[in-house]
Formats: C-alpha cells, sequence, structure tokens
C-alpha cells in the first residue's frame, strides 16, 4: 500500500479515470481556477488555507480525522488556532494530532493539556497520535492525565510483535479510546478505532464497513480527485481520516 509522504521522499500521485469527454474538460478548467485562487505554502511554517473544499460536508456520527504530522509541518502554540479554523471549516469532527516521535515527546503535558482544550472549545475531539519507528521506543505514559479523547499508535514501520506489545500496553493502562493507523490492511489488533491507510493506486479494495478509510492528500491530483477520494472513503467505510494538515494547507484544497 502507498506509504505516506513523511515517510519517503517521493510524492505519489493517484490517478483515477472517472471522467471523459467535456466532462474532463470541465474539471480541468474548474481546477485551474482553484488554484489560481488558492495560496502557495512553500515553509514549514503552516498557515489557514482559504478554499473551502467540498468535501466539506456533512458526515453524522462518523469519524472524519485530519491527521497533524509534526514531520511534514510544525503545529504548536504559535499556529494550533490555524490549524482547529481549518479543520472546522471543513467540517472535520476529529484531529489526530503528533505529540510523539522516533522515541521523542514534542510538548509538555502542560502544553499538550492546553491545546486540547482549545480544540474542545471549537466542538473538536482531540487524539495524540504516537509514531513509532524503531521497537526500543515506548509510549509516553505521561500524556494519558492531558485530557485527550484518545491515543492513537502510528506504528507500521514495526514488525507485528512489537505492535503487539505497544497496542497490549495502551489497552491496559489508558482508559480513554483506542486507536491505531496502518498500512496492514490485515492487521490482526482491534483498538476502538482502526484506520487503514488506504490512499495510493487500487486500494478501493481495501475499503469497507469496519474500518475507517483514509485520503492521501499527497496521493490526489487535483481538488476534485480528492474529493471524488473523500466522499468514497466517507461512504464506504466508517469514517475517513485525511493525511495530512500540512498537505491540505500547500495544495490549498
Amino acid at each position: 500500500m502507498s506509504r505516506r509522504k513523511d515517510r519517503k521522499s517521493q510524492t505519489r500521485s493517484r490517478v483515477r479515470y472517472y471522467l471523459i469527454g467535456g466532462i474532463a474538460v470541465a474539471a480541468i478548467i474548474g481546477y485551474l481556477l482553484v488554484s489560481a485562487a488558492g495560496h502557495s505554502h512553500e515553509g514549514t511554517s503552516l498557515t489557514t488555507t482559504q478554499q473551502t473544499s467540498a468535501s466539506a460536508t456533512s458526515s453524522g456520527s462518523k469519524p472524519v480525522i485530519l491527521y497533524v504530522d509534526q514531520g511534514n509541518g510544525v503545529v504548536n502554540g504559535s499556529n494550533l488556532g490555524e490549524l482547529l479554523s481549518t479543520a472546522t471549516a471543513q467540517r472535520f469532527n476529529t484531529i489526530f494530532f503528533q505529540v510523539y516521535r522516533s522515541g521523542a515527546l514534542l510538548f509538555t503535558d502542560s502544553s499538550l493539556s492546553q491545546f486540547v482544550a482549545s480544540a474542545h472549545g471549537q466542538g473538536l475531539k482531540m487524539f495524540f497520535a504516537l509514531y513509532f519507528t524503531n521497537t526500543t521506543q515506548t509510549i509516553p505514559h505521561s500524556i494519558y492525565a492531558d485530557g485527550e479523547d484518545g491515543v492513537n499508535l502510528d506504528m507500521s514501520t514495526l514488525p507485528i510483535a512489537a505492535q503487539t506489545t505497544l497496542f497490549n500496553d495502551l489497552s491496559s493502562s489508558y482508559s480513554g479510546k483506542t486507536a491505531i493507523t496502518t498500512t496492514d490492511p490485515t492487521l490482526p489488533l482491534k483498538p476502538g478505532l482502526l484506520i487503514v491507510e488506504t490512499y495510493g493506486t487500487g486500494n478501493d479494495q481495501y475499503i469497507h464497513p469496519g474500518i475507517i478509510a483514509s485520503v492521501g492528500v499527497f496521493a490526489t491530483s487535483s481538488l476534485q480527485d480528492y474529493d471524488q477520494q473523500y466522499q468514497y472513503a466517507l461512504a464506504n467505510s466508517d469514517g475517513v481520516m485525511v493525511f495530512d494538515y500540512a498537505g491540505l494547507v500547500k495544495a490549498g484544497y
């Protein structure tokens, strides 16, 4: 399955052939107009886009998750408000906020508590996402008291035995909601939320009820392609996760 941009340097575009003839021409014209109206963001500091995607539609009670990958673009106290504004405008209801990368906790517990309070003030749920890259890394248990709505384990690069150990640790010591983001559609672990990273050519076969499907902004070719993937994932699974906030801002969607 397609890997996220943060893990491999190349960016893949997902090509779909939904449109023919005059419809395709109209789509290209529409995309050019959107691109001209958008903002370009080349640095690592993230600012809010002005363009509202057509994917900002009602999703009922399904989780609609925006993943914040700190490796693609740093979000902290200085620009958290812009993240929350974008999430609210595009009708996300949950943020997976990466707070731990490769063995390092990125924020103090005091700061994390403030981030959660700000998200809740906007009616958004916030899960803390923990990104693991080797088997020596462990869950920072101090985050359990920071008011978050859940903890997500992002550990697809680890062998299944190590993933199982981490998930058992979380399940036995944490009373909140558990989640896993995975590139393995056959993962045997059973968290409260199982998010399968289904972005990439040919992965519609893995989108079904019982999992939350994903859209990778880096694997879309246009705003229209993004919206089609988003709507398909949302309609055919238990929710949708968009990876990631930095890509969404830079694409101008």
